[in-house]
């Protein structure tokens, strides 16, 4: 029995100290991420998977959807929600992907910061290799509604989130998904944030948010969203009304080299959005037109976010003319 007990200590404690192993170091060197002290540059999508029928996120297509990210030249999965699946997490780290791990304000105690449950699954997950930042909120600072009609309450309260998880974990940087360019309230109220994602749609010409972050901080930055929609809620700029997936993949092509070009000051870009999403603007069993996104006026090229055209595939996993684009320009970014 003593040696039966002795084998089960040193196997539990050998397990340990392998998860201790598998984990990632994700540190902040200049203007960039670095993953066991190699630079590492985000080329990667946003993914919420929802089923056709459903408004609910589910991974049944996730080998499918890795094997196509892998083709594409994606290196990390940015989602909105945690992802409480160790089993999903092992897959997306067999595959050499990363993940940004995105938690929401109120949650209704699924890992949020309202409830202080988030700091649950940094415990239980910050040793999990395919894990490389934790991020809080997304564009909330165009909902100050939500935080008693004053925005600087989340800033607060993000940065208290930001500073509990440094204490809890050492090993992976603290970042927030910000709408647009984030002001010097913001940054002032936010030190213990990391990494200052932006979601921006700019037409399809980022290029001068990249001067615009660096005379405001020198932490790193990355586009945490941008892209355009295959639907032309009108013909402009050449493309016909209608799906068209050209203006996708032009609009694409041109917002990533901008971020190419000025790969030096930006730490990668997590391009909006892996799959098309029939839950957002409708009936969730077709495909709707339309949508409501806040700020969005700059989405390439009619100015109007069908919000269930994003993909660069669609529901079904057949790949538009844009998912070369990406794998084209991914595969440029060293």
């Amino acid at each position: 029995m003593k040696h039966t007990l002795i084998l089960i200590f040193l196997f539990v404690t050998c397990y340990a100290c392998k998860q201790e192993s598998d984990a990632t170091r994700v540190t902040i060197s200049g203007r960039h991420i670095q993953v066991n002290d190699s630079k590492y540059t985000i080329k990667g999508i946003c993914y919420h998977p929802v089923p056709q029928g459903s408004e609910q996120r589910d991974f049944k297509t996730l080998s499918q959807d890795l094997a196509l990210m892998q083709e594409a030249g994606i290196n990390t999965i940015r989602v909105y929600a945690p992802i409480d699946d160790k089993a999903v997490l092992d897959a997306i780290a067999k595959a050499g992907i990363k993940v940004i791990i995105g938690f929401g304000y109120d949650q209704k105690g699924f890992f949020d910061v309202y409830s202080g449950s988030f700091i649950n699954y940094v415990n239980t997950y910050k040793n999990h290799p395919a894990i490389l930042m934790w991020e809080l909120g997304n564009e909330y600072n165009y909902h100050p509604e939500w935080f008693n009609g004053d925005v600087k309450n989340w800033y607060k309260d993000m940065n208290a989130a930001a500073d509990l998880i440094h204490q809890n974990d050492t090993n992976h940087p603290v970042a927030t998904a910000h709408g647009e360019l984030p002001d010097d309230v913001a940054l002032s109220l936010s030190p213990n944030i990391d990494v200052w994602g932006m979601n921006v749609y700019r037409w399809d010409n980022p290029e001068e948010i990249f001067a615009q972050w660096a005379a405001k901080s020198d932490k790193p930055m990355y586009i945490s969203e941008a892209g355009g929609d295959s639907y032309m809620t009108m013909e402009s700029d050449g493309f016909q009304q209608g799906e068209n997936q050209s203006a996708q993949a032009q609009a694409n092509a041109m917002i990533l080299d901008k971020i190419i070009e000025n790969i030096d000051q930006c730490a990668g870009v997590t391009l909006f959005s892996f799959t098309d999403g029939w839950w957002k603007a409708g009936n969730p069993e077709k495909q709707d037109i339309g949508g409501w996104a806040p700020k969005s006026s700059g989405v390439p090229y009619d100015g109007a976010p069908n919000e269930e055209y994003w993909g660069i595939v669609d529901i079904n996993r057949n790949k538009k003319e844009t998912f070369k684009v990406v794998q084209t320009k991914y595969n440029q970014i060293k």
